[in-house]
């Protein structure tokens, strides 16, 4: 998410950062930079020339030109004004203080409701909530359908339409359904539709009259970039809206659109998708964004997600293990499991303060550690216990169960041995909380 316009800003960091003192032609050079950066990933022409404005206005005074550290004092005003133009606060979903809570979702065709919907009760269910979801596209078919399969994964009931039923009928039966079963999330998957179609525009204006909503949510493609404001300007003006949801953040997202709707609309962002599994789904916190577009990374994201996917009473016995040097390859499987776990590891590396100036096209192989848990998979309970009694043909016999080679074998229980060894010497000096995962 935002690669390559932390690059691009992190570039004109670096030249500010190498002149021991600035004058205000250097800065003035420098925000160029940012301007471009900015503008090529999509951001609103207005918003973009308020905000260099705003950092214009104290970068040229006695705060930058006479600090001992100028380049940085830039990055800082600039990290403040950023969050200034995200939003300032996260703004969480609001609960209804008698459920239950009705969520709305609109938005364009192809922009990602459905699924959304699906993981936003997959979240609160997580949370002790008791979701219900409404399939309210009657147009079609295909929407229903895969919130019922969505629905029946994450173990969330759901209402469908009948023949002929109108949205506001479906929407106005599930309601009352979820209500009298105790519900106490209820949202509402609406069909896709162009701003411009007023037939389509009048008939979310009638299901909102229906359903009554705690928070009416507009789902936007990350990738749609200037547009977007446009498209949220037109629903604001007919249904109002609470929030916005931004998706496919993960995939070739510019960031234009998350950089650009919150100010223009006046609105906050509240979830941002990250990918394409029931888990990947974020909250929206200017704070942290605004660091990771920097290229400072996210470690309170990291942290809550290595809380969420990490056994808290197997990491304490993991701990215990390592420091009787008991550590197994079952030990390291599951540490595996557990970093798989916390999303998409080129995400998981964005994560991490400096991630941006890491070269360019550098991936983590998912797939490697795919082929790691394989192997391990093929050994018997004592092989993984005690390696050392894997001779040739257990290899062999091992590579051909995973699919690899016994080159890879080979590989694993060197690596393995290495830990281990690392380990033995780090307990010898008294170390503590040494975590295997690294391999």
């Amino acid at each position: 998410m935002f690669e390559e316009i932390s690059r691009k800003l992190d570039s004109a960091f670096q030249k500010l950062r190498g002149k021991g003192k600035l004058n205000e032609k250097d800065v003035t050079a420098g925000l160029r930079e940012i301007r471009l950066a900015l503008l090529e990933a999509d951001v609103h022409y207005k918003v973009v020339k308020e905000f260099l404005s705003a950092v214009k206005e104290r970068a040229v005074g006695n705060e930058v030109l006479k600090s001992i550290t100028p380049g940085q004092q830039i990055v800082k005003i600039v990290h403040e004004e950023l969050v200034k133009l995200l939003g300032g606060q996260s703004a969480p979903l609001r609960l209804a203080s008698q459920p239950p809570t009705v969520v709305l979702l609109a938005g364009l065709q192809g922009s990602g409701k459905t699924t959304f919907a699906a993981k936003l009760a997959a979240r609160y269910k997580k949370r002790g909530k008791r979701p219900h979801l409404v399939a309210a596209d009657i147009y079609r078919p295909a929407a229903a359908d895969q919130l019922e399969q969505l629905a029946e994964t994450i173990g969330c009931t759901i209402t469908r339409g009948e023949e002929g039923e109108s949205p506001e009928s479906i929407t106005e039966r599930a309601i009352r359904k979820a209500r009298g079963d105790l519900k106490d999330l209820v949202i509402v998957d609406t069909a896709g539709r162009l701003h411009v179609d007023d037939d389509l525009m009048g008939e979310i204006e009638r299901i909102s009259a229906v359903a009554e909503p705690h928070e009416t949510l507009l789902v936007v493609d990350g990738m749609t970039g200037q547009d977007a404001v446009n498209v949220a300007t037109a629903f604001q003006e007919r249904i109002g809206l609470d929030g916005f949801v931004l998706t496919k953040m993960d995939g070739d997202a510019r960031g234009g659109a998350a950089l650009s709707i919150r100010h223009v609309t006046g609105t906050p962002v509240k979830f941002v998708g990250v990918g394409e599994g029931i888990e990947a789904l974020e909250e929206f916190h200017p704070d942290r964004m605004a660091t990771r577009l920097l290229g400072m990374g996210d470690v309170i994201t990291l942290v809550e997600k290595a809380a969420e996917s990490i056994d808290h009473e197997k990491a304490i016995r993991l701990a215990e293990r390592m420091k009787r040097q008991q550590f197994t390859l079952e030990d390291f499987a599951d540490q595996l499991k557990s970093l798989k776990n916390m999303g998409p590891l080129d995400q998981i590396l964005g994560m991490i303060p400096g991630a941006a100036k890491l070269p360019k096209g550098l991936s983590v192989d998912e797939k490697g550690l795919g082929r790691v848990g394989a192997i391990i998979s093929s050994m018997t309970p004592t092989e993984r216990v005690e390696p050392v009694i894997i001779n040739g043909s257990r290899r062999k016999r091992i590579a051909a169960g995973s699919g690899t080679s016994v080159q890879e074998v080979n590989q694993l229980l060197k690596q393995f041995d290495m830990i281990r060894k690392m380990m033995k010497r780090a307990g010898k000096k008294g170390r503590r909380g040494l975590m295997p995962i690294g391999f």
